[in-house]
């Protein structure tokens, strides 16, 4: 029965775009009813990378909400726009609002954690929790060594950015996990294939991303989030984890945070234990119950 519950919630997955803009559409994809989970991709991330987390949330009774941020996934790569963390926080407020969402315990990896921390400073009533997976408290929405990165992307255009793209990608999939015994040419395709169907457009958003400067710091504010927020955390030796620092400061300000550690798993924990979102947002909804309890 718990097989069949999976198979149904991805043949009834729902993908529509929401426009925000002229030049701003966001892709949604949406399965199940129940209480909502929102899933936000990081950079090189898409509704792809949630393949097996969503139906199991659906099989555990909740609505799966996958939003791909601007720039990610199947949504728009406008070359204009603010690809500021603030801003692409704004934007999943402006989704949820238009979906009819209030009350979403929403799941966020790496960068995207950061967007989500601003969503709940600036929404607190959209947002009931945080599973913030392998994401800390980032002020920029790129690292320096991406900046750099972007300096060169007219090259990569003109070389055929396609195969090194797809490259890089293999390599930091291996990289940033404890086993990568899921990094098949599969997986590749699924988490390139929509960078590279416009690779200019792409390249476009990446130097918007490189370039954005955000309006207010996020640090000083993170005092105002009053939800219980969970930090997730590949156990295994890996890069792009969340450094010691940026931990305690999110010890230090939330009032209802914690860490948890999973044992053997990287940078992708949902890919090498999916299970694990679920039973974090089950134990997340927990905590909130006990906390709204007289």
């Amino acid at each position: 029965m718990w097989i069949l519950a999976l198979l149904l919630a991805v043949d009834s997955a729902a993908v529509r775009t929401v426009t925000l803009a002229p030049a701003e559409s966001v892709a949604v994809s949406h399965s199940g009813r129940g209480q909502p989970v929102v899933l936000v991709p990081g950079l090189f991330g898409s509704a792809y990378a949630f393949r097996d987390v969503a139906p199991q949330l659906v099989a555990a009774g909740y609505q799966a909400v996958i939003v791909e941020p601007l720039g990610i996934g199947r949504s728009s790569r406008p070359k204009d726009a603010d690809y500021s963390l603030t801003a692409q926080a704004r934007r999943l407020g402006a989704v949820l609002d238009t979906l009819g969402l209030r009350g979403a315990i929403v799941v966020a990896h790496s960068v995207a954690g950061a967007m989500v921390f601003r969503l709940a400073i600036e929404r607190p009533d959209l947002v009931a929790g945080i599973v913030s997976i392998e994401g800390g408290p980032v002020e920029e929405a790129t690292t320096p060594g991406f900046r750099l990165a972007m300096k060169f992307a007219p090259l990569l255009k003109m070389l055929g950015a396609r195969d090194v793209i797809r490259d890089q990608v293999h390599r930091q999939l291996v990289s940033s996990s404890g086993d990568a015994s899921w990094v098949t040419d599969t997986v590749i395709e699924g988490y390139t294939a929509d960078a590279v169907r416009d690779l200019g457009a792409t390249l476009d958003a990446f130097k918007g991303m490189a370039r954005a400067r955000e309006p207010w710091p996020l640090v000083p504010a993170l005092g105002r989030i009053a939800c219980p927020v969970r930090l997730v955390l590949g156990a295994a030796p890996h890069k792009s984890s969340p450094r010691l620092e940026e931990i305690e400061v999110l010890r230090t300000a939330i009032g209802a945070f914690a860490v948890d550690s999973v044992r053997g798993a990287g940078h992708f924990v949902f890919e090498e234990h999916s299970g694990v979102v679920v039973q974090t947002v089950e134990a997340l909804r927990t905590v909130r119950s006990e906390r709204s309890t007289p």
